[in-house]
């Protein structure tokens, strides 16, 4: 099962560039739909709770799926694969980033994943989205956290916990 995780969620570091959001998709498709580890409901259930601890999503979210099929030894195993393509580009980076950044080639480059990067984190948010559900209390938790995000200035920690106790009081009748 380790080498499971670890094959998984390396290839899960080496092909997602744009961090965490970006990631999402990726991580949606190989563990759920993939490898069935986890079902949609506990993959968002997953993607909830990496949000609100700090660190990257990405590691969180290999951290939480590696626990939950191997212990602690999978939790470790997931996050050593995810993080070990970054680690080990962004220090290929550093060391020849001086003198390649100024390359119109690698500017032309950046100009080009930039975009692709937004459409990777539509995406998740779209397919996110979908299976929440499209109901009226999720549309207004939703909303609400985007609207006070953008133009209350509400720091992301904060928009978290109020949205987790507004889930609270808006759906313990449904439990």
């Amino acid at each position: 099962m380790l080498l499971q995780i670890f094959t998984t969620f390396i290839k899960i570091g080496c092909f997602t560039i744009g961090g965490g959001y970006a990631m999402v998709p990726v991580i949606q498709r190989e563990i759920v739909e993939n490898k069935k580890w986890i079902n949609q409901e506990e993959f968002l259930d997953a993607i909830a709770l990496t949000n609100s601890l700090p660190g990257p999503l990405a590691t969180n979210t290999a951290t939480y799926v590696g626990y939950r099929m191997a212990g602690i030894p999978g939790a470790i195993t997931g996050v050593a694969a995810t993080a070990s393509p970054s680690f080990l580009i962004i220090l290929a980076i550093a060391i020849f980033f001086a003198t390649i950044k100024d390359s119109e080639i690698v500017q032309n480059i950046f100009k080009g994943i930039r975009p692709a990067v937004v459409a990777l984190i539509t995406f998740a948010v779209i397919k996110l989205a979908k299976s929440i559900g499209l109901k009226t209390k999720n549309l207004l938790i939703s909303l609400g956290t985007l609207i006070a995000m953008i133009f209350l200035n509400i720091h992301p920690i904060a928009a978290v916990i109020v949205s987790g106790i507004l889930g609270f009081f808006f759906f313990r009748e449904e439990a």
